[in-house]
């Protein structure tokens, strides 16, 4: 489980696939990589991946590998992911945390691609469409105010929803922080959507059909 606040942007070493499997390295400040045990479970661009090695790279680096299997790969924007690029990292929630963002599970729902972008200020709206073919399943749980997460990002939605496309603002913080601020027009996100949200609209849906 984890928070949707982002601890980290961590640099991508290696992607490189073996026997089917590819393998992420990336590279982690050492404040945020202190006492990580193999098999522990850290969100990367908002998918739960499991840590299989761990090194120290110099003073304030350490390295951490996964494992990422072809589903993963299939259903994420880690499939386009290559050395150099940054993706975003959460280390999961441990009892007594405070939840800054909402409740994560890192199973991501669909992906999207930004649409456009408009700099105000210092700060920024991202403009999103999901993927056609996921939006009948998945529109209808993303609508003003409601949360989400974008690249493992906790983020509350902007006002402009409707069918499949939403917007959120972002502030010099999160821009800083995360991979969200290194957004392209065409750049697909991972999306997952609130479980309490998919909830409670899934209930809402067999109320009705009960009543019909």
């Amino acid at each position: 489980m984890f928070t949707g606040i982002v601890q980290s942007k961590a640099q991508v070493l290696s992607a490189q696939t073996k026997h089917g499997v590819c393998q992420l390295c990336i590279a982690v400040d050492k404040q945020y990589a202190q006492q990580i045990e193999l098999g522990a479970s850290i969100a990367i661009n908002g998918v739960c991946l499991t840590v299989v090695e761990q090194q120290s790279l110099d003073e304030t680096l350490d390295k951490i590998r996964f494992d990422v299997i072809d589903e993963t790969l299939r259903v994420t924007n880690l499939v386009s992911i290559n050395t150099g690029d940054f993706v975003n990292y959460e280390r999961s929630l441990k009892v007594g945390d405070e939840i800054g963002g909402h409740q994560v599970s890192g199973h991501i729902h669909a992906m999207a691609s930004v649409t456009n972008i408009e700099n105000i200020g210092d700060n920024r709206s991202v403009y999103f469409e999901l993927a056609p073919s996921q939006q009948a399943a998945y529109a209808k749980y993303i609508f003003g105010k409601g949360f989400i997460s974008i690249n493992g990002t906790s983020l509350t939605l902007g006002e402009s929803v409707e069918n499949g496309h939403f917007n959120v603002h972002l502030i010099p913080e999160t821009l800083t922080r995360t991979n969200i601020g290194d957004l392209k027009v065409g750049d697909n996100v991972n999306i997952e959507m609130d479980q309490q949200t998919i909830t409670i609209v899934s209930t809402i849906e067999r109320m009705k059909l009960q009543l019909d």
